[in-house]
Formats: C-alpha cells, structure tokens, sequence
C-alpha cells in the first residue's frame, strides 16, 4: 500500500512505464527514442560495504538506439546531500549494466524543481570531471489535464496531472475529469491510481473531494486505501464524541466555558489528550484548569 506521496509519485511509473517516456517527449520535449521493451530493475545500489544506497524506481528501456536505463528521484524538498549521491547513481549504474543512464526528478514543488534542474558539475570550473543534468517534472510542466476527453484519452498522464497539480487552484476540475477517466480502465489499474492520488494530495479539501468521488465508485472499496479511509472516518469519529463528552461534563456540572477553552478543546485531535481533558473536567472549579499544564 503506498502511504506517501513520495512513494506515489515515483510508483506512477513502476505501474505504467511507458507514462515515463511520454513525459519525457511531451513534457520535457526531449527525443527520447520509443522504447520497444521496458522492465524494471532492482532498486538497491548497495555495495559490500555496509552504504546503503537506493534509487526510487529503476526501469530499463529497450529502443532501437540502445538500451538505457531510467532512474526516477520522487523528490520533496532541496537536498544538496543529492549533489553526490546522484552522480554516483549514475556512475554505478553505467558501471554496472554498461548502458545509459537517464536521471528523472518528479517533484509537486516548484521551487523544488527549480533547484533539482541545476546542473551538478564536479571538478574544475571550466574543465568538468562530471556534469549531471536531470530531468524534472514538475507542476510548471506537467500539463494541467481538466478536460473529460483529455483525461480519458490517456488515464495515466491525468493521474500524474493530479498527483502534481492537486492542491492548486484548479484541482476540483482535474480530479474530477480524473475520476471520470478511471471509470473506463480496468478496476484493479483504477483502485491503485486512486491511492497514489489520494497519496499525493495535500490539502484537506481536495483530499476530501477526492475522496468523496471515489466513494460512488464500487471498485475502490475492495482496495486497501478503503479501509484506510473507514479507519480515518471511525478514528474522527471517536475524536468528536470525546471532545463533545469534554465540552457536557463542564455543562453538567454548571462550569461556565468561554469561547476561547470550548475552540482548544474541538481544536484538539489527540484522543489521549481528549483523555486526559475529560478527567480533569470531572474535578475542575473553572473549566481553563483543563489546560492548566500548558
């Protein structure tokens, strides 16, 4: 089960493949040669020694022009430890299959991508040992994919168009051409691409919407995000009553509660906290008591 969205946004490709090499043509308008056989690889790079090192997602492309391979980084945030690593994916990689490594960075972030687009260049200014120049995908390329017949005539693209647009303004159109074109691929395809959306969206809205989109479809209980999302609704659920509960203890007991104590406590999340609040509101002579340890 993917519970990230940075296991989703490189998993995209592990489920689809081909969605990676069409980004590159029509995102990214690079010539990458259509592959005729595409597997994927072991991700661990780890040597004897005990360094462990992995990639996201590893896929080896066939094509007419040779063989490379296509090394995808989910990447969430700047990290200059990926200065080295990445160049010694590479080199690894070269080494150990002889053939072309090609390094993809997925970001939702655009200031991220901006920073992941920088060529790395090791050695002496103007005469290079090494020179690394990924390729980003990200929400300032990716195309926004709203439209109904967009969306149906490639599922796959549209899911990464969610996956890296879904907390922008534009997010109810997309993921709602997104669920109409979910509906004519098979069941099993549709359940998973529904969890790396829900994975990858960020805000609560829009995670709610899409939610609320896949509950009127009958393939997307039998997957494990349902469960997931039942959990989550009993666990809210629990987390209301103990918050009410905390609030008619002190109303019972005729405890004046101000508007500042009331919004603390429905503002609280934590069921063992809840806990601790509807105790204290058993024994408290003013209901601020509740959070007299703060």
């Amino acid at each position: 089960m993917v519970g990230s969205s940075h296991e989703a946004l490189h998993r995209i490709f592990q489920k689809d493949p081909e969605l990676l090499t069409r980004a590159l043509q029509r995102v990214l308008h690079v010539p990458f040669p259509r592959p005729t056989e595409i597997a994927a690889l072991n991700v661990d790079l780890t040597e004897i020694e005990p360094v462990e090192r992995r990639v996201d997602t590893l896929l080896r492309a066939e094509t007419d022009e040779g063989t490379y391979l296509l090394v995808v980084e989910s990447q969430g945030k700047a990290d200059e430890r990926k200065r080295g690593s990445w160049p010694y994916y590479l080199s690894y990689l070269y080494e150990k299959y002889r053939c072309e490594p090609v390094l993809i960075v997925i970001t939702q972030s655009s200031s991220t991508a901006k920073w992941a687009s920088r060529p790395i260049r090791l050695g002496f200014p103007g005469w290079y040992s090494l020179s690394v120049r990924p390729l980003v995908l990200g929400p300032d390329n990716v195309p926004v994919i709203a439209d109904e017949k967009q969306a149906e005539a490639d599922p796959t693209l549209a899911v990464l168009s969610a996956m890296t647009h879904g907390r922008g303004p534009g997010a109810m159109a997309i993921l709602e051409s997104l669920a109409s074109a979910l509906r004519t691929i098979d069941s099993d395809s549709a359940a998973v691409f529904a969890q790396f959306v829900d994975s990858c969206l960020v805000d609560p809205q829009a995670k709610q919407m899409w939610r609320d989109l896949m509950t009127a479809v009958q393939y997307f209980w039998r997957h494990p995000l349902a469960e997931q999302v039942r959990e989550e609704g009993r666990e809210q659920g629990r987390i209301q009553n103990q918050q009410e509960m905390t609030l008619r203890v002190l109303e019972w007991r005729g405890i004046p509660v101000p508007d500042a104590v009331r919004e603390r406590v429905l503002a609280c999340a934590d069921l063992g906290r809840l806990e601790v609040l509807a105790q204290r509101a058993v024994h408290a002579t003013d209901a601020a008591e509740l959070f007299a340890d703060e």
